[in-house]
């Protein structure tokens, strides 16, 4: 279904009015362009509204930790009520990081904009920019700071009251898209993921409304189809029905960019939690009156304890490394397999041991996953086999000999402190410098040894470092879990 020509999609929006290059500096106070328009400006009033569509607010509960929120970015007035839903679920929790997703309504550019540091000012204060973060984003030459996408821009602004209210000694990083193309998606989505490297303190927030339009019965088709796509966390499928205006969202890019991020990272559920529309708030549901729509959406952190892998999957998984490995054997290429089971499509790092008469024959793994699991599986599986240098390259004939066992990863998260480490169920990475060794989470119940011996070892043994650099406050440590089930087992 084509959406009528002549309502024209605003994530598709040129330059409304062309800015002069602006003299703002990265480093001052970015001060509020909507402040008393969209939201009040005074402080206490902004407040007590903020307060009281927070307290109205009953989205249904997620499991774990909120990765992402899309959120509308109206009037409060028309939307806060819809906004306060997702904000409701991150209230009082520890983001450090909040980085906000919006779209250039004024100022027609083509790419990304990131504004690098300083501060955002609402009536409720400053809220710093995390520069850090900014720059790691900034190493990608397609991602710039063009000053004028944030001089009259509030897809920003109206998300940080809602912020204010919500959380504690959170920093932002305000991103505006303009004119994207898929591959510029992909490009800010892997940039995300390379600066929020494992951490769980960092939350994405999409600002988006929906339909648009002069047809209140349109609006509710449109965004069924929307909301459709979002939920099935279809981001190419997305991305294309807005190109042809089957699907309606003014903040469409940042929407796509974070899907394909979740699904980067492993997440792969989309909750609705509220959606409403201009008519529904003002009671006109009628043709020729302006409609827009406005939703709530939540995306929950994957679960990452043991049991994630059903037995079925795991057999999969276990058949595609030995697939693999016979493959590679016989004709010197890797095994083309293709699956689509969404948790053996996320990317996850793996180990795959391989054991002969009860000894070790070989032992190789990606801790960062860069590929989906069962890919993962595959290529270490080959690995193993072929490439662990301290053993000779399985042969054919030996392979039926051979018991397979697999170690599924969850994404590293860094730790400030070694009482963390749970021994027998995380693995553990040290770093210092250009130095780092890792251990499987099994190693530690494999030999008996204390936390303590666990890490010297791990830093003498695996890293080269001094048997006591684990205590050493430049030594960067992270932990993991690692699912791990073998052929024997089945």
């Amino acid at each position: 279904m084509k959406i009528k020509r002549h309502f024209k999609v605003l994530f598709l929006l040129a330059a409304c009015c062309w800015l002069p290059i602006s003299s703002l500096s990265a480093s001052d106070v970015k001060e509020p362009n909507v402040a008393g328009t969209f939201y009040p400006d005074n402080p206490a009033e902004l407040s007590a509204m903020i307060e009281g569509f927070l307290q109205k607010a009953d989205p249904q509960a997620m499991p774990g930790e909120i990765f992402a929120i899309i959120s509308p970015h109206a009037g409060y007035g028309f939307s806060g009520p819809t906004a306060a839903f997702g904000y409701k679920l991150i209230q009082g929790k520890n983001y450090k990081t909040v980085v906000i997703l919006g779209t250039s309504h004024y100022y027609g550019f083509s790419g990304v904009s990131v504004y690098p540091q300083g501060a955002f000012k609402t009536p409720l204060g400053e809220v710093e920019i995390d520069r850090d973060f900014a720059a790691k984003l900034m190493k990608n030459e397609n991602i710039t700071f063009q000053p004028q996408a944030f001089t009259k821009e509030h897809s920003i602004e109206v998300q940080i009251p809602f912020l204010q209210k919500s959380l504690t000694g959170f920093k932002v990083v305000p991103i505006v898209l303009g004119d994207c193309t898929l591959q510029d998606c992909h490009g800010l989505a892997q940039a995300l993921k390379n600066a929020i490297n494992g951490r769980k303190d960092v939350l994405i927030i999409v600002s988006s409304d929906m339909y648009h339009g002069y047809d209140y019965e349109e609006a509710q088709r449109v965004d069924n189809i929307t909301i459709g796509f979002l939920k099935k966390m279809d981001s190419e499928g997305l991305y294309y029905a807005l190109r042809e205006q089957e699907a309606q969202l003014c903040g469409g890019f940042a929407a796509v960019t974070a899907l394909l991020l979740a699904k980067e990272l492993g997440h792969n559920k989309l909750e609705v939690l509220n959606y409403t529309d201009s008519a529904q708030v003002t009671g006109q549901k009628v043709k020729g009156v302006w409609t827009v729509g406005y939703g709530s959406f939540a995306i929950d952190q994957p679960k990452e304890e043991a049991g994630m892998l059903s037995q079925e999957q795991k057999k999969k998984l276990l058949v595609i490394a030995r697939k693999s490995i016979e493959t590679y054997l016989k004709t010197g290429k890797y095994l083309e397999v293709k699956e689509s089971d969404p948790v053996l499509t996320q990317v996850r790092g793996a180990f795959v041991t391989l054991h002969e008469a009860g000894q070790l024959r070989g032992c190789i793994g990606n801790i960062i996953g860069q590929k989906p699991l069962y890919l993962t599986v595959r290529d270490m599986a080959v690995e193993s086999a072929t490439g662990d240098p301290r053993f000779s390259q399985v042969t054919a004939q030996e392979l039926k000999d051979i018991e397979i066992e697999i170690s599924a990863l969850s994404v590293p998260q860094k730790i400030d402190s070694v009482d963390k480490i749970e021994m027998g169920k995380h693995g553990v990475i040290v770093r210092q410098g250009f130095k780092g060794g890792v251990f499987l989470p099994q190693v530690a119940t494999e030999t008996g040894w204390s936390k303590e011996e666990f890490l010297s070892q791990l830093c003498s043994q695996k890293a080269g470092l001094a048997p006591d650099a684990w205590k050493d406050k430049t030594t960067e440590i992270q932990i993991f879990t690692a699912e791990v089930f073998s052929e024997r087992d089945s």
